[in-house]
């Protein structure tokens, strides 16, 4: 049986370090931000922002800052990978795995979940905690498993989404987002969804819903200030699209969204 021993969040932690030892449970490892520097069996490893380990049981290994200062990591111990390795060859043979995810935000959520649902405890916690680790474990070995994407494909997916993480509540036009890149409309779409798996459109909307209900919740403004402040100047349009992001309508939000998990309808 899988059983979760702890959860920890290692929140740009001074002098932080771990011993070298041999541990006695699996762990995975998301870091969100900075570097952090590890000894696994001997062999020196830097983890970065975006970079996933899996450090199975029984494995030495010693943990430290990286030179270049303190970091954000989501660490996850746990006994019995067995029940989850069913078809998951990290988990399956045991060795040490590290690599940068692709959809670094939406694992980056689903950490940050697991975290908040194990140390805030309540009912059925660890049924809920094992559901979000399979589901995450699952994610993972997904992952893992695409082809690789090249640095240039990355670069060119990295400098779309920086520009709509900058300009979502602005027009956009894929022929600009083209432009970007000195590449066809077509190719800058075929790349974003290779490498961020959703169109540039798509993330533009997600990105304007999670605005819409972070303002729904806590701004004195209109339903149809929002839409106009995030770029829908048809309010019925701004409707259809929030119901179909988050399933319900910006009314319904207010009234339930703050019993919502936010990050779980993108």
């Amino acid at each position: 049986m899988t059983t979760i021993d702890s959860v920890h969040f290692d929140n740009f932690i001074p002098n932080w370090s771990t011993q070298s030892e041999k541990v006695d449970f699996h762990i995975m490892i998301l870091v969100v931000e900075g570097k952090v520097s590890y000894d696994i069996h001997g062999e020196e490893v830097t983890a970065d922002r975006g970079d996933f380990m899996y450090i199975p049981r029984t494995t030495r290994r010693a943990g430290r800052n990286h030179a270049s200062g303190p970091h954000q990591k989501y660490t996850v111990l746990f006994h019995g990978a067995e029940m989850i390795a069913a078809g998951i060859p990290f988990l399956e043979r045991r060795q040490f795995v590290k690599f940068n995810l692709r959809n670094f935000q939406y694992a980056h959520r689903r950490f940050e979940r697991l975290f908040e649902e194990f140390r805030n405890g309540g009912n059925y916690r660890s049924l809920i905690c094992l559901g979000i680790l399979q589901e995450t474990v699952g994610l993972l070995a997904r992952e893992m498993e695409r082809p690789e994407v090249t640095p240039m494909k990355m670069k060119y997916a990295q400098t779309i989404k920086t520009y709509l993480l900058e300009h979502y509540r602005e027009q956009i036009e894929i022929d600009q987002l083209a432009r970007l890149i000195r590449r066809s409309p077509n190719y800058a779409i075929s790349v974003f969804r290779e490498v961020l798996g959703c169109s540039p459109i798509k993330y533009m909307h997600q990105l304007r819903m999670l605005e819409a209900c972070s303002l729904l919740l806590t701004a004195d403004m209109t339903v149809s200030s929002i839409s106009s402040y995030l770029g829908y100047y048809d309010t019925s349009y701004f409707f259809r699209m929030f119901k179909k992001y988050t399933g319900m309508s910006p009314t319904e939000f207010t009234t339930h969204g703050r019993q919502i998990d936010r990050l779980q309808l993108f």
